[in-house]
């Protein structure tokens, strides 16, 4: 049996997790789970929300680590997860995506030589003044078992110097998520409560410091939202730091004044699927819901100057735009102004819903094997 202790920080860990762990448990005779929480999304909206509509247990060990600067929060993380590393003795240690307890953890496990399995491997912005992607470039250098959601990740860590072995594409395990919980979202009120109709109205997510950080930037996506939500409502759940920025900005009186820009609380997973499901247009600087809208053919503008997702651009309903008002509202209204595309048959290879019983053939297949013996699609 094999024990694999996931380590989850940050809200898109969780949806990415929840799937590998419920697949462990229907294979108990050789899985041993243990979910290790490292506190990095504290706040109950953005993290104990997101674990009760994943039909995610309690983790096994909450670390607490809060919030802190990117230093401050690594160095916390390691100091607290060391000790449980050695006291638990796991056979493998599983990180996903790309935050700081990511890195934190597989630094801690390499150092102690227990084996690092890293979902979502291979992703590259190419954009180091990203501190995720510094995260996923130092991780991929230390994981013993490269787990990537998309073709491309492969090559990128092959011209990285990592050798085939140890890399296999087991797919997307956040469509398994998202095909997991898509009908159960459908219960959801939460676009009757606000009152908004089907294709009808475009949501926003914004969380990342060069976009929330920089008040000329910041100000420039606001001028934006303003003039799409003159063509549709644009409900828009605020991210905690988003918030505060908008405060500290002296935003709020200004974006209370558009009827059709609305801030709303963050939103649980179930809710917050069902609300950007049925939505005309998603304006977004997460990666997840890049994916996500790919698979749902959800037209998707993101508000960056690069994805670590071509994939979603290539094949997908993803446009890269940038920060620039006149160029998202250029891009927002040929969309609105367009019939919606049809995306049938433009879903990326394996992200089909079975992505999570792959990790767990690889994770085997690499248990057993000086070299990786893979499953077909490594």
């Amino acid at each position: 049996m094999l024990k694999v202790l996931c380590v989850v920080g940050a809200r898109p860990n969780f949806m990415k997790v929840a799937p590998i762990v419920e697949a462990m448990k229907r294979r108990a005779g050789a899985f041993a789970p243990l979910v290790v929480h490292t506190g990095q999304h504290y706040d109950a909206q953005m993290s104990d929300h997101f674990f009760r509509d994943l039909g995610l247990s309690q983790p096994d060990v909450h670390l607490d680590v809060g919030s802190g600067t990117h230093a401050v929060q690594t160095a916390l993380v390691m100091q607290r997860f060391e000790p449980v590393l050695v006291a638990e003795k796991p056979d493998w240690v599983l990180v996903v995506g790309d935050v700081n307890s990511t890195l934190a953890c597989a630094l801690v496990s390499a150092k102690l030589n227990v084996k690092v399995a890293h979902v979502e491997a291979g992703l590259r912005s190419r954009d180091r003044r990203m501190p995720e992607e510094i995260n996923r470039l130092l991780t991929d250098q230390i994981a013993d078992l490269l787990l990537t959601s998309s073709l491309d990740a492969n090559e990128n860590l092959r011209s990285e110097g990592i050798a085939s072995e140890h890399i296999c594409f087991v797919g997307n395990v956040m469509i398994d998520s998202l095909l997991a919980h898509l009908e159960q979202s459908k219960l959801s009120t939460v676009r009757g409560s606000l009152q908004v109709s089907d294709r009808e109205y475009g949501v926003v997510t914004l969380h990342r410091p060069s976009n929330t950080d920089d008040r000329t930037t910041f100000l420039q996506i606001i001028s934006a939202l303003e003039q799409v939500s003159q063509r549709m409502p644009v409900i828009f759940p605020v991210h905690p730091r988003t918030r505060a920025r908008i405060s500290e900005f002296g935003l709020m009186e200004r974006i209370a004044r558009e009827r059709n820009l609305r801030l709303i609380e963050p939103l649980g997973y179930l809710d917050f699927l069902h609300l950007y499901s049925g939505a005309r247009l998603v304006l977004t600087d997460s990666g997840g819901i890049q994916e996500e809208t790919t698979w749902l053919g959800i037209p998707c503008l993101t508000l960056r100057e690069n994805t670590e997702r071509p994939i979603t651009v290539e094949m997908g309903t993803n446009l890269i735009v940038g920060t620039d008002a006149e160029r998202i509202t250029r891009a927002a209204f040929e969309i609105l102004d367009a019939p919606p595309r049809n995306t049938t048959g433009r879903v990326p290879p394996l992200w089909d819903g079975r992505t999570a019983d792959r990790i767990l053939d690889a994770l085997v297949a690499a248990t057993h094997s000086t070299a990786l013996i893979a499953p077909a699609t490594c």
